[in-house]
């Protein structure tokens, strides 16, 4: 549901989000460049008064995010979803995320009407250090609260909201609870454990420790209906700094665990895609040594991935089919150029484009593996890949969630008044397409169908 990599992208995880940005490129191959500025043009509506910094969230008719404040403190902002309209805002914190997961974003859970947003906020009860509140989504009145020690922030599980505790102490656990009423506990699990998928009665969840596992169970309940050890389909040795990803099919879970580097010189963690049975926990392929590359679509919508040499460089790239592993496009490592580049992608995702800020890029059909034409092309990518640290008070290592920018490829020349982002980045919430740009404002759109995922998840 996240996605993460030493932003990471998660999860999207610890794969998804920007200093990410600089690094996500890294691990797919990519040479940065000079920082770039300008907006895409925003349809729909633009929020006023916040500087999103989170992944939007949307759900119950609003949209919130996390937006940092001149002052360096963090604020919880919630809007109308179809009409733009600032709702309501409170201060909020974080104890315990970790850097490399980027600003968490609050929880939007129940139905429009019944809604409620749920968020991090610095109230200090005894000794504990912050408090989880539960807000009325429209108006924001307070309906229940629940105080925290660390966790990495509430994400909406289903009907439910989920938990980790305790994330900085021996005893982390993971919990279950009811937003309505009075936000009760349902059950809860030792350990630290992140959402990467859930459905009406299922939860899917990645238990993050030394030898990790995916685990789906009871949402009511809390049984465990299968569980499956990572390093079966990557290898053993799996160092989670680097960095994972997840997306559901529905009946196919697709994973992506990325390698980490402890030293150089040293090899590389295990890494590389795997796809599950939803419904048994049993693997149905595996693509070892394989990266993800940045920027991208989420796992389950399409997978475009660069090889790994057996000498450790970088190799050609690979398209796969999502359901099958199959590889269905290859275009080899010697039609990247020899200066430095960028990733690039149309909004079909149908052309790997290579961009040179400034001059003359490449694209080749990722289904022929012919080289394309770049006249004309409009290619997405990172708006910068030397993002700046955010200057939050008491946290370091922080940074807003990547942007897109439209680029002419033939020319390397960002595009003014280009319009929203794929949909493959910004994923859909009930038709709605919510983004920052690069600037920190936030848009929202409706031109899509139901919910999809996007870059870093729902």
């Amino acid at each position: 549901m996240a996605s993460h990599t030493r932003q990471r992208p998660r999860s999207a995880t610890a794969t998804a989000h920007l200093a990410m940005a600089a690094l996500l490129l890294g691990a797919a191959g990519c040479s940065s460049g000079p920082g770039a500025s300008g907006a895409a043009a925003a349809q729909g509506w633009s929020g006023k008064g916040v500087n999103t910094v989170s992944r939007p969230v949307a759900g119950a008719g609003v949209t919130a995010v996390t937006g940092l404040r001149p002052d360096g403190s963090l604020e919880t902002s919630v809007f109308d979803l179809s009409k733009g309209r600032k709702l309501w805002s409170r201060p909020a914190t974080m104890v315990g995320r970790l850097s490399g997961m980027g600003v968490q974003p609050p929880a939007v859970a129940g139905a429009e009407g019944h809604g409620v947003v749920v968020s991090l906020e610095p109230q200090k009860t005894g000794r504990w250090k912050a408090t989880l509140v539960a807000r009325d989504a429209r108006t924001g009145a307070q309906k229940w609260v629940r105080p925290v020690d660390s966790t990495f922030g509430p994400v909406r599980c289903g009907a439910y909201l989920c938990l980790s505790e305790f994330t900085a102490r021996k005893n982390a656990r993971f919990v279950v609870l009811d937003p309505a009423a009075s936000g009760r506990q349902l059950w809860k699990t030792a350990g630290i454990a992140e959402v990467e998928w859930a459905g009406p009665t299922t939860v899917v969840l990645f238990r993050m420790a030394e030898h990790p596992t995916l685990e789906a169970r009871d949402l009511a309940t809390g049984r465990t209906l299968w569980t499956f050890p990572v390093e079966r389909a990557v290898g053993a040795g799996v160092n989670l700094s680097g960095g994972w990803a997840f997306g559901s099919l529905g009946d196919v879970l697709v994973g992506y665990v990325a390698p980490y580097q402890q030293r150089k010189g040293r090899s590389l963690s295990a890494f590389g895609f795997f796809g599950l049975n939803m419904a048994t926990g049993k693997p149905i392929w595996v693509r070892k040594r394989l990266l993800r590359v940045y920027p991208s679509a989420n796992p389950a919508v399409a997978l475009i991935t660069r090889q790994v040499t057996a000498a450790g460089g970088y190799g050609g790239f690979e398209q796969l089919d999502p359901r099958t592993g199959r590889t269905t496009g290859t275009i080899s490592a010697d039609r990247a150029p020899k200066s430095a580049w960028w990733l690039a992608f149309p909004a079909d995702l149908s052309r790997l484009g290579f961009l040179s800020q400034g001059r003359a890029g490449s694209a080749y059909d990722l289904r022929t593996s012919a080289q394309a034409k770049t006249k004309g092309t409009r290619a997405w990518s990172f708006c910068t890949v030397d993002p700046a640290e955010l200057k939050i008070t008491g946290q370091r290592g922080f940074y807003p969630v990547a942007p897109l920018c439209a680029y002419d490829l033939a020319t390397g020349q960002k595009i003014g008044q280009a319009g929203p982002p794929p949909g493959w980045y910004t994923g859909a919430v009930d038709g709605w397409r919510v983004w920052r740009d690069e600037r920190g404002v936030l848009h929202a759109v409706k031109d899509a169908k139901g919910t999809t995922p996007g870059m870093y998840g729902f």
